[in-house]
């Protein structure tokens, strides 16, 4: 048998002849978010092709009214998160119903953007490229991308942001593109809405700008969250010292109702009433967020806000704020020795932290505070 062809995306290999593309992203909305130039480019070199993404119920509203595919497929993958879910009858039958979906659609190509990082993943993603029937098959390659015909150089987590990353993938299919900022999603009545529910409480509070405060991390890991006392001495300070209103946003997990007890009266509380696109044009309209490593900070960064990110055992080389110039970001971190044991080289390392979370909780308010003071100020041409 042929060995594939090894394609490296700096070579800058040339533009394929491609009718179809499939990409493969099932993740969490962060990790969605941070696809997004990517997909800009396999849009922007492929004009001509379909263009479809393959992500789970719960991220594929990331991607609203971005244009940057033709069709959003949803899959829920966590039924197939272990070998004895994916071996039931239900399971069977889904992937059997995948498969013959993807046939039917006779891609040219199917991008892999996930790391291969564990045995039974690997495993999955090479049934699923298979399954598709594509010629090509594009990923990243960390010396287990064997199904893979077009790959790019996986050099451990953090060795690349995750933008970098897939932005390479695609660029093993010859896709480019100048544009390197993330997309957010954008639906005019979520705009409508966004509008009129901040014009009411602004003018009942008194208008001025507004800071979005997001005390969770997602339920992926809750070692990434910072003490929710603290969030509310912050959210006072952010009042008192810069005049700023708070907008407090989360999901039921994350936190929010704890946090809005501890702050002052004013605050807007959106827990738990937003849509994806409703909270992005929330955020769009922000002079600032906080808050921990999330798909929410991502998802301010891909609607403009000024981002001050909290890291703790998670790997801010991989997944700090990608701005692309496009906005300003400041990641806080401990600079502890241990920092990050998550994600780092080729393993997933302590994914939930060590008992003691010395790492957040080595970060202080005034540090968040200075911060504060930088990401506000004018820039020399704003003076």
């Amino acid at each position: 048998m042929t060995s594939p062809t090894r394609h490296d995306a700096l070579s800058q290999p040339p533009v394929l002849h491609l009718r179809s593309i499939l990409v493969v992203k099932l993740a969490d909305i962060g990790d969605v978010i941070t696809s997004t130039p990517a997909l800009r480019a396999l849009r922007q070199t492929y004009p001509q092709a379909r263009l479809d993404i393959l992500v789970t119920p719960h991220s594929a509203p990331a991607l609203t009214g971005t244009r940057l595919v033709d069709d959003i497929i949803r899959f829920d993958k966590f039924q197939f998160d272990r070998p004895a879910d994916a071996l039931r009858p239900a399971s069977l039958r889904t992937a059997v119903r995948l498969a013959a979906t993807l046939r039917r659609r006779r891609y040219d190509a199917v991008v892999i953007l996930h790391h291969l990082t564990l045995p039974f993943g690997r495993l999955k993603y090479a049934a699923l490229a298979f399954a598709a029937g594509a010629r090509m098959r594009a990923g990243l390659d960390n010396g287990h991308g064997w199904f893979l015909t077009h790959r790019a150089h996986d050099a451990g987590f953090g060795a690349l942001h995750e933008v970098q990353y897939w932005l390479q993938v695609v660029g093993a299919l010859g896709a480019r593109t100048d544009d390197l900022s993330l997309s957010a999603p954008i639906a005019p009545e979520a705009e409508e809405w966004a509008e009129q529910v901040l014009v009411r409480w602004m003018t009942a509070v008194g208008r001025r700008p507004f800071a979005v405060i997001h005390p969770g991390s997602g339920g992926y890991s809750l070692a990434r969250r910072w003490p929710v006392e603290r969030f509310a001495q912050l959210a006072r300070e952010l009042m008192r010292r810069h005049d700023l209103g708070l907008v407090l946003v989360g999901t039921a997990g994350d936190n929010v109702e704890e946090l809005a007890r501890q702050c002052p009266d004013t605050a807007l509380n959106l827990a738990g009433q937003t849509s994806l696109p409703q909270l992005s044009a929330v955020l769009r309209r922000a002079a600032l967020f906080v808050g921990a490593d999330s798909g929410v900070m991502h998802l301010a960064v891909a609607a403009g806000a000024p981002v001050i990110a909290l890291f703790g055992p998670t790997n801010a080389d991989a997944w700090g704020p990608w701005t692309a110039g496009r906005s300003r970001a400041i990641v806080l971190q401990a600079g502890l020795p241990c920092q990050p044991c998550a994600y780092v080289g080729y393993a997933i390392g302590r994914r939930e932290g060590c008992s003691t979370m010395e790492c957040m909780h080595a970060i202080q308010v005034e540090d968040v505070l200075r911060a504060v003071e930088a990401i506000l100020a004018p820039r020399p041409e704003e003076a």
